[in-house]
């Protein structure tokens, strides 16, 4: 293509015709040939004489100007002139294009889809065969396709949350046979893999990248400092001075999540780190679920607060008076102590702390509650609560615990205490034993200057093993511990203060009071910790940052969690355990970024897209419409457009300019196909390409018409086949959709058109065909083919049927659902969560909607179908049992209908005993 400025010519040679409009030029003047001039003295008596017609001597200059310029129109072209034309390599084989499909290229996704979709567009015209990949997501197989097809699916081409896998990616490539060229859509990040990849990929045949300079953000995790929430982000590449917004978005006291607080990442000039402080209200910082990037729209910008981020909210109350001047003799000093640093305390009365539901409320050396406080703290403690108490003289001294356990005690207590020179005196004050497997303080080591003097003793009982966490050298509980409801209660031997032991003046104070989780949340286990358990998860994170329920997804091992790095198998996230959460972030609290860097062989473009405009219609139309004029200029010079022929050649101009200029290209109905589809009630089928699948489709649905004719008020007429990228949908309350492993995705426009279909009403029954070897379709290429199709598709959460579903009452009383195959894998839209039984009817009162999709893999079309005359075309199980079989599957098809027909009628009867009463019946 030969380029003028942002001009291309496909064909520039014709240009080579503009040379012949000098020509052109000298043979319009001669014509016609200029008149001999002769002096005739009587045509003076001719002056001011018109003749009706008249004809110019000479072709006027603006007229021979006009009819060049259409004819250079007409040239130009012919030549084929093309806009912005875009500078390409013809190829003729098959075409990779790859991307890294990572977080990074969130944020101009819409971009990169543009550049792919033309590049197999260039394919298409090339009649080369392509295939898309994402390096987050390897297909099991590559496979070249024609470009037209795989355009079809780049809807459903995604990025995710994570980074690719080097190895993977490379023991990917060793299936791969080549050759083939490869697009490289980088997301600009440098990686350790890269280059390997690289290397195997021009084993293949040339290697294009097309690589963005703009700055990819990332948000590290946040973390818990001296009374501050530290948030630090990094950059790259490094350039000038520049501001980040950051918020902290949480719920409010209604549970609406909003912002909470806003703070400003400040970058200075050649750095790729900021960092900054932000200082909230506890109950604030402890209603923050996650901080972002304002506008960042990729997963890395936003980072997901656990419970290792909130603060714990500690309630002290001492059972002695306020000692002035004796502050180390106070049982709460050294608690505030430990605890100060690391968690935010509560004072006041009983009822208040209750009111404000601390995480903690300790109690020093606190014998008994007054009134109603002892019910009030230990319905506490039953919904989560957890009460830590330390003995001393008061408790030493009371009866609380002696003759029956205590309901806040953790054990029974015995009369008197422990002490020196008493009836049970020590020889010396005894050190503390190692901590044993199974304790909260296992791994913790005793120091040898922590020693016990005094303490309240435990009465043995057969429980009393099960509830020591810690014990002194000769076996005498220290810290003993019982479960409560969901709650526990911790009962520390020993008082809070140094006056019997000198356990608070130590560090191990500190560390005991970390592990029962006291002064700080629960730190992430280890992996000893994490190895055999599973988390499920709550919240995931996609790769645009957006937040999506995790409920559906299947549990994590631990160990993954022991060094969590976001993959396929733990995309990031929040992950629930027994009693914490942990939160799964794209950024380490290390991470940086760096900018990829290519070798000078390989050809780095830009991600911009300047779209082709052909330029070749409007030229035409416009020589066409210069043509016109001179037509009319013509008879205008010659005399021929006085009188009634001026109408008539205003009129004929006027028809030709109707007719010449293309009008706009509306989509017209079919007539013929409307009429067919609507006069009566006809059931439809997606047409797959297949032409065997297709076959059985028609045969299927006019064997339940049939069925349906016989049986109810039905009369459907012939089913039709739907071809999405052209029929109109809406005129079918019923689609069957056999789904094969081979058919192509819908485009865009076809999506968009199913879409509105499913919310107007419409349903789709999803037919994998594969319930003889997969359950669900999950493990099966159709299975996975199903899950392509509906990625784009708007479906609603959905369940498996269950046993009160209307489907199972709506004509026939049905709890299977068999077609070919027998199997209760059949997912229908999932019910509301507040819909109840209503007293007197064996179901739920749901809503009037029909389920949009019905999902399963029976192959119900050959249980149905009939041939021509009538008879069955496909066996079904064996002898009378499969008989009765496709008996049931032929019910299930008349539910169906019913249901589509008919909405969720069956569950108003929960109604009728209200309309009776109305009716005074």
């Amino acid at each position: 293509m030969w380029s003028i400025g942002p001009i291309g010519f496909a064909a520039p040679w014709l240009l080579l015709g503009l040379i012949s409009l000098p020509i052109l030029w000298i043979l319009l003047r001669a014509v016609p040939p200029a008149p001999i001039k002769r002096r005739f003295p009587g045509v003076a008596l001719l002056l001011g004489l018109q003749d009706d017609e008249s004809q110019s001597d000479r072709t006027p200059w603006w007229l021979l100007l006009l009819r060049l310029l259409a004819i250079a129109a007409v040239i130009i072209g012919f030549a084929g002139p093309v806009l912005n034309p875009q500078t390409r390599t013809a190829g003729n084989g098959p075409l990779l294009i790859v991307a890294d499909g990572t977080w990074a290229d969130a944020r101009d996704w819409g971009t990169r889809s543009d550049r792919m979709e033309l590049m197999l567009d260039e394919a298409t015209r090339d009649g080369r065969t392509a295939a898309v990949v994402t390096l987050t997501d390897l297909p099991e197989a590559l496979v070249f396709q024609s470009a037209d097809a795989v355009a079809q699916t780049l809807p459903n081409v995604q990025p995710n949350a994570w980074e690719p896998n080097g190895d993977d990616v490379l023991a990917w490539l060793e299936t791969v046979t080549g050759p083939f060229d490869t697009y490289w859509l980088s997301d600009g990040l440098a990686r350790d893999a890269r280059d390997p990849i690289l290397t195997a990929l021009e084993g293949f045949g040339s290697v294009t990248v097309f690589q963005t300079p703009r700055q990819t953000f990332g948000l590290r995790p946040a973390f818990y400092e001296e009374g501050e929430i530290i948030l630090s982000a990094t950059r790259t590449p490094v350039g000038s001075a520049f501001d980040v917004p950051v918020n902290a978005i949480g719920l409010d006291p209604n549970g609406v999540e909003r912002q909470l607080a806003s703070v400003t990442l400040t970058f200075a000039a050649g750095d790729a780190v900021a960092e900054t402080a932000l200082v909230l209200p506890p109950e604030l910082r402890n209603r923050v679920t996650r901080f972002e990037i304002a506008g960042g729209r990729s997963a890395a910008t936003v980072t997901l607060a656990d419970d290792g981020l909130k603060r714990r909210e500690v309630a002290l109350i001492s059972g002695a008076g306020d000692r002035e001047g004796l502050d180390l003799l106070d049982p709460l000093y050294y608690l505030r102590e430990a605890l100060e640093p690391t968690a935010d305390m509560i004072n006041g009365t009983m009822e208040d702390i209750l009111l404000a539901n601390p995480d903690v409320i300790v109690l020093a050396d606190v014998a008994s509650l007054a009134g109603t406080e002892e019910a009030d703290l230990l319905g506490w403690v039953e919904n989560g609560g957890l009460l830590l108490r330390f003995a001393g003289p008061r408790l030493a001294a009371s009866d609380v615990g002696r003759a029956s356990e205590d309901p806040l005690l953790p054990v029974r207590l015995r009369d008197g205490g422990r002490t020196v020179g008493g009836a049970m005196s020590w020889g010396e004050p005894k050190s503390l034993a190692p901590f044993v497997e199974g304790s909260p303080f296992f791994g913790l080591t005793p120091p040898d200057d922590v020693t016990v003097s005094s303490q309240v003793m435990a009465q043995p009982d057969p429980t009393l093993a099960d509830r020591v966490i810690a014990q002194l050298a000769d076996g005498t509980p220290l810290v003993t511990r019982k479960n409560v409801g969901e709650g526990q209660v911790v009962l520390v031997h020993v008082t809070a203060n140094a006056e019997w032991s000198t356990l608070p003046l130590s560090g191990l104070f500190v560390q005991m009071l970390e592990r029962m989780a006291v002064s700080t949340r629960p730190s992430t286990p280890d992996a000893e910790t994490l190895e055999g358990t599973t988390w499920l998860p709550e919240d995931v994170l996609n790769a645009f940052g957006q937040l999506e329920d995790g409920a559906t997804l299947p549990g994590v091992a631990g160990e993954l969690l022991a060094a969590p790095v976001p993959s396929a198998d733990l995309p990031p996230g929040l992950y629930a355990g027994p009693d914490q959460r942990i939160a799964v972030n794209v950024m380490q609290p290390e991470s940086t970024l760096a900018t990829a860097q290519w070798p000078a062989r390989i050809a780095v473009e830009g991600m911009e897209i300047v779209r082709e405009t052909a330029l070749k219609g409007w030229l035409l139309a416009a020589a066409l419409a210069l043509l016109m004029v001179d037509i009319i200029a013509s008879l205008a010079v010659g005399g021929r457009l006085r009188g009634p022929r001026a109408d008539v050649a205003a009129a004929i101009m006027l028809g030709v300019a109707m007719f010449g200029v293309p009008a706009p290209v509306a989509a017209q109905e079919n007539d013929e196909f409307a009429i067919a589809a609507t006069a009566n009630v006809v059931l439809g089928y997606v047409v797959t390409g297949d032409e065997d699948t297709d076959s059985i489709s028609e045969a299927g649905l006019r064997g339940l018409g049939m069925t349906l004719n016989r049986r109810t008020s039905i009369e459907p007429a012939a089913p039709m086949g739907i071809d999405l990228e052209r029929d109109e949908l809406a005129f079918f309350p019923f689609l069957y959709w056999p789904v094969t492993a081979d058919q192509s995705l819908p485009s865009r426009e076809a999506y968009a058109k199913l879409n509105r279909y499913l919310r107007a009403g419409g349903m789709i029954l999803f037919d994998t065909q594969d319930a003889d070897t997969a359950r669900f379709g999950s493990s099966s290429p159709e299975g996975r083919k199903l899950q392509a199709i509906a990625r784009s598709l708007d479906i609603p959460a959905i369940e498996p049927i269950p046993e009160d579903h209307v489907l199972t009452r709506t004509f026939y009383l049905l709890q299977d659902f068999p077609g070919r195959y027998n199997s209760r894998d059949i997912w229908v839209e999932a019910a509301p969560a507040d819909a109840e039984l209503v007293e007197g009817m064996p179901f739920r009162n749901l809503n009037d909607g029909v389920t949009p999709v019905v999902i399963g893999g029976n192959d119900w079309a050959r249980a149905w179908a009939v041939d021509q005359y009538g008879d069955r075309m496909f066996p079904v199980g064996r002898g009378q049992a499969g008989e009765r079989q496709r008996e049931i599957a032929l019910r299930f098809g008349v539910n169906l209908i019913m249901h589509v027909l008919t909405g969720n009628y069956k569950s108003d009867q929960v109604h009728v005993p209200d309309l009776l009463e109305r009716l005074g019946q």
